[in-house]
């Protein structure tokens, strides 16, 4: 009963004009990292020139592309958000960067995956 119930939340966080629901973040973060297929990560190395993206990882859920990001709070501590709906090309054009050579990995954050922030709570 639980696994639907988690199923049926992880549905309705995939549509992106949805209503913030009662799902904790962890818990989603939880649940893809479980239920998910990883596809791919940006590590920690490879982000050493980022002042606040640690590391980025991706994995497919429903046929959509789910990534989980650790991000710089403060001088001490990090977070970790969850961004829903991303459209595989979106995802490519981070990872790869072959249409933005000049940008950082913070910038194509920033152009094609903060948008699609999960509204969990």
């Amino acid at each position: 009963m639980k696994k639907r119930y988690l199923i049926v939340l992880i549905c309705c966080f995939m549509s992106i004009s949805m209503v913030a629901q009662d799902v904790s973040c962890d818990e989603l973060i939880n649940y893809v990292k479980k239920e998910g297929h990883y596809i791919e990560s940006v590590s920690a190395l490879q982000l050493l020139n980022s002042e606040w993206l640690r590391e980025v990882e991706a994995y497919s859920i429903d046929n959509t592309v789910v990534v989980i990001a650790k991000i710089q709070q403060n001088q001490y501590s990090t977070k970790r958000y969850i961004f829903c709906g991303i459209p595989r090309s979106n995802w490519n054009n981070f990872y790869v960067g072959l249409n933005d050579l000049t940008k950082t990995y913070g910038e194509r954050f920033h152009k094609y995956i903060i948008d699609y922030n999960c509204n969990c709570k």
